[in-house]
């Protein structure tokens, strides 16, 4: 009996089985099993959906689709477009979770999110500035507040801790 795979064999002796073969499953009433291609996992959709807006950028396309929506990455997108980093988007509903339809400016050299979600207290906002950000006054962190999703700059100056989310430059 031949093993699929032979590091020794060339390249046309890969499959040595014939199709029905290798498909042949635990199964009696169909005698084939179910083979899953392409299937993916969103673990983190607000990170999915920011590093895509980050490569888009690099690769210097106008618009970006960022799918599945949530309220949180609407907040955060609303930052991003008052800020002056990304353009007008708007929200897809597609029946399912919807998408949003970003604009994209030619603004954006790095974004992503800050995982673990660290604590930060009203005044203890300049050492995730120095973590996170390249330069002091360049960029932005974004900060789940008790009054709502903002900059640091804007939770200093309400002097208002709050959860770190993401940073953007």
């Amino acid at each position: 009996m031949h093993s699929l795979w032979q590091p020794w064999a060339s390249p046309s002796m890969l499959w040595t089985k014939p199709l029905p073969q290798v498909l042949q499953g635990s199964r009696a009433e169909d005698g084939v099993q179910k083979i899953l291609l392409g299937v993916q996992m969103l673990m983190d959709p607000l990170a999915d959906g920011l590093s895509k807006m980050k490569n888009y950028e690099i690769a210097r396309k106008r618009e970006v689709v960022i799918k599945p929506a949530s309220k949180l990455i609407a907040d955060i997108l609303r930052v991003a477009q008052h800020e002056g980093f990304i353009g007008e988007f708007e929200f897809i509903d597609d029946g399912r979770a919807g998408k949003f339809r970003i604009v994209l400016l030619g603004k954006i050299n790095n974004c992503g999110v800050i995982r673990p979600r660290h604590a930060v207290k009203r005044d203890g906002y300049e050492k995730w500035e120095k973590r996170y950000l390249p330069a002091a006054g360049f960029g932005l962190l974004v900060v789940s507040t008790p009054k709502g999703i903002m900059t640091h700059t804007q939770a200093r100056d309400q002097s208002m801790g709050g959860r770190l989310l993401a940073y953007m430059y």
